[in-house]
């Protein structure tokens, strides 16, 4: 078993935590540190993106004296690899063994799936960094609050954004086939199809393909542009082969949420300049809080934060905003699960509101990538305020039809 304990209190403090381990009332006194588990990838194809998790969560902590809510924290973190049956046994680690009181994470959606019923069983506050839509939609967990956004969350206005600013009309999607990558681009085909767009091809690549060669030969020339909805580096890896096919400049490229995440872009060069992508983040982004974080995020690891950092960099703002009503009690899950619903928080970014199924209502931002000061950012060039997870349909309509898929909304468009 690997799993990395990284705690934030004295040696003293640590010793009788372990020797005397509260149970799952958690009816410790108001001086024990609270115990945050973190469950992330930091081996395996979305290595990348986990250990930003890590690094994320640590910056914050690092800028508050180690405490949220003025409470000691704790950290566990627990290796999944990626791999949703690890997920759930190092899930029950972190609760049953160490005793964790919140949870963040896991990464992937298929992660998420698999710790769901866990959590719900054990009534845990948990901040999910995955996105996967039924856990917020028709299956809402009441314990479970994401302060990132769905899979499709920002794909919907990239869609709106590719037909009537970049006046796409026809579009090819690859994502990994994976729910992360299948929900996101049904969300994009749904907007864009009825924007009057097309969705003329549909490609899903095994999450560990070792080369896309078999799929950039499929790619239907006479297509606008390429949608990507790839996580950790396949986005990377992607273009890089499209460059390498002699594909560049033949047809647009545009990206999801982590397609051209921060972690992966700098180890780009010039093929990525010029790419739009969607994001309810960017190190770009101008606030007082964005910027203390994008600076000692910066100079702790040389590199900008992007989606998986700022994901539990948000979160711990959220929790830490929750916990400061009930400041000086002993811990109670059900307040922090009460405060947490009505919790209204400035983050790095931006406002951060839940709907009544524990969903993010916020900002989305498009971006594109430019070099700025011998770096590549994603610079914000047009923003969609208070996006909620059902974009503008109605909530009850889109909860009475089936949960996004490969399937489903059916594509109409295939081979047009």
């Amino acid at each position: 078993m690997t799993m990395n304990r990284r705690s934030f209190v004295g040696a003293a403090t640590t010793a009788s935590v372990a020797l005397a381990a509260p149970s799952l009332t958690w009816g410790q006194s108001v001086d024990e540190p609270l115990r945050v588990g973190l469950l992330t990838a930091k081996t395996g194809p979305l290595a990348s993106g986990g250990l930003d998790m890590e690094r994320g969560l640590l910056s914050y902590l690092a800028e508050h004296d180690q405490r949220i809510g003025g409470r000691r924290i704790q950290l566990i973190v627990s290796d999944t690899g990626g791999v949703p049956s690890n997920a759930r046994t190092k899930m029950q680690e972190l609760v049953e063994r160490e005793k964790a009181q919140v949870l963040m994470g896991p990464l992937a959606a298929f992660e998420a799936l698999a710790v769901d019923d866990y959590v719900r069983g054990k009534q845990i506050p948990i901040f999910p960094v995955a996105a996967a839509e039924d856990m917020t939609q028709r299956k809402v967990n009441q314990w479970l609050f994401r302060a990132s956004s769905t899979s499709a969350q920002c794909a919907h206005p990239l869609a709106d954004y590719c037909v009537k600013k970049l006046k796409y009309k026809r579009m090819i999607l690859i994502a990994d086939d994976i729910a992360y990558g299948h929900e996101m681009t049904a969300g994009f085909q749904r907007v864009f199809d009825q924007a009057g767009g097309k969705v003329v091809q549909k490609l899903f690549p095994p999450l560990t393909a070792p080369d896309y060669g078999t799929f950039l030969a499929q790619l239907n020339p006479e297509a606008d542009a390429i949608f990507l909805g790839f996580a950790g580096s396949n986005g990377f890896r992607f273009i890089r082969q499209f460059n390498e096919y002699g594909l560049r400049g033949k047809q647009a490229l545009v990206g999801g949420m982590t397609a051209l995440d921060e972690a992966v872009l700098r180890n780009m060069g010039d093929e990525a300049l010029g790419i739009v992508t969607v994001n309810w983040y960017s190190a770009e982004l101008s606030n007082p809080i964005n910027s203390r974080f994008v600076g000692a995020f910066r100079k702790a690891y040389s590199y900008d934060p992007g989606f998986y950092a700022a994901c539990t960099h948000v979160s711990a703002s959220v929790l830490d905003a929750a916990l400061a009503p009930i400041k000086g009690k002993v811990f109670d899950k059900e307040a922090l699960r009460k405060a947490l619903r009505k919790t209204e928080v400035l983050t790095a970014r931006g406002p951060v509101k839940f709907d009544e199924y524990g969903n993010v209502v916020g900002s989305v931002y498009i971006r594109r990538v430019e070099r700025k000061e011998g770096r590549l950012v994603n610079s914000i060039i047009d923003t969609y305020p208070d996006v909620s997870q059902f974009w503008t349909y109605d909530p009850k309509k889109f909860l009475s039809e089936p949960v996004y898929s490969r399937d489903w909304p059916p594509a109409k468009n295939l081979g047009a």
